[in-house]
C-alpha cells in the first residue's frame, strides 16, 4: 500500500491513518534492509532511507492527534537508524551525481570511506536494537485505532494540518532572495514537512485537486536541495582528505571536485525563485 493508500477517506480517524502509514514503512523497511545486509546495491540504503524518512514524517505529520511516548519512542529510533544509514547515501550521492570525473585516487578514498559506512548501516540494521525497534512498530501498526463516536475526521484534522504548515511556509519565505543559508535550510526542512503532510492528507480531499499542489512542493524542496548540496559536499570533501593517506595526494583534485560542486549559484537561485512563484499560486486543495 502506498503512503495515501485507498482505504482513506474523509470520515478516516487520524490514528487509523498513521497506522496504516506506519505499517506500509515498516514493510518497505524490511524489504530494503535485506537488499544492504545481502549486498552493496546502493537502491538498498536508499530506500530503507526513504522508508525511515517516511514514517517520521508520519509521526510528525500526525502528533497533533496521536502523540504518546510510545510514538515519540518510535520516532526517535527512526531518526537514529536514518543517521546510522545517512553517511553511505550521502557519499553515493556526492560521488555519482554531484561531481563528475572524479580522479582514481579520489575514488579509491571513497570506496573505502563507503565501505565502512556500509558496514556502520548493517550493523544498526541487523542489531537487536533493530529487532526491539520493528517489533515495538508491527505491535503499533496492528493495534487498532480506538474508535470514538463523533471523533475527529481526517479531513477536518488535515485542513488545520495544512493551513498550520502552509502558513509557516510562506512566513519563512518573505524576501526569499535575502535569506541566509540556514534560513533557506530552514525552509527546506518545512516545505518538506508541508509535502508529506499533503501527500497523506490528500486522500481525505480530491485527490486529482491535490495532484498539482503536491507536484509544486516537489518541486520547490528540488531546488532548495540543489543549494544545500553545497553543504553536504563540503562534508563530503572533508571526509575524504580525513581519510586519504599520506602516499595520496588528494589535496588539488579535492580544490578541483569543491569548486565544481558549488558552481552555478545563479542558475539555482533563478530556478528556486521560479518555483517559489508557481508554489504560490497553486490552489490549496484541502481549501478548494
Amino acid at each position: 500500500m502506498s503512503a495515501s493508500g485507498p482505504k482513506f477517506t474523509p470520515e478516516t480517524p487520524p490514528e487509523a491513518a498513521l497506522r496504516t502509514i506506519a505499517a506500509s514503512c515498516r514493510a518497505d523497511l524490511a524489504k530494503y534492509r535485506e537488499v544492504v545486509l545481502q549486498s552493496r546495491r546502493p537502491i538498498g540504503i536508499h530506500q530503507a532511507r526513504v522508508a525511515l524518512r517516511r514514517l517520521r514524517a508520519a509521526f510528525s505529520v500526525f502528533r497533533p492527534a496521536v502523540d504518546s511516548p510510545e510514538v515519540r519512542a518510535l520516532s526517535a529510533e527512526a531518526k537514529w537508524l536514518a543517521g546510522e544509514c545517512g553517511p553511505a547515501r550521502d557519499l553515493h550521492v556526492f560521488l555519482t551525481e554531484s561531481v563528475i570525473d572524479v580522479p582514481p585516487v579520489v575514488k579509491r578514498v571513497g570506496a573505502r570511506l563507503a565501505a565502512s559506512h556500509l558496514e556502520r548501516a548493517r550493523a544498526a540494521l541487523g542489531s537487536a536494537r533493530y529487532e526491539a525497534f520493528d517489533q515495538r512498530l508491527a505491535a503499533f501498526a496492528a493495534e487498532p485505532a480506538p474508535e470514538v463516536r463523533g471523533g475527529l475526521r481526517l479531513d477536518e484534522f488535515g485542513r488545520h494540518v495544512l493551513d498550520s504548515r502552509h502558513a509557516k511556509v510562506v512566513r519563512r519565505g518573505r524576501l526569499l532572495d535575502e535569506l541566509s543559508e540556514e534560513q533557506l535550510h530552514r525552509l527546506r526542512i518545512g516545505i518538506k514537512k508541508l509535502r508529506y503532510a499533503a501527500t497523506y492528507l490528500s486522500p481525505a480531499f480530491a485527490s486529482l485537486v491535490a495532484k498539482p499542489y503536491i507536484e509544486a512542493t516537489v518541486r520547490l524542496q528540488g531546488a532548495l536541495g540543489a543549494l544545500n548540496d553545497r553543504a553536504t559536499a563540503a562534508r563530503m570533501l572533508a571526509d575524504i582528505a580525513t581519510a586519504s593517506r599520506p602516499s595520496e595526494d588528494t589535496a588539488s583534485f579535492l580544490k578541483v571536485l569543491a569548486r565544481q560542486a558549488s558552481s552555478g549559484e545563479k542558475r539555482r537561485r533563478r530556478k528556486l525563485e521560479r518555483t517559489w512563484k508557481e508554489f504560490r499560486k497553486v490552489e490549496r486543495f484541502w481549501r478548494a
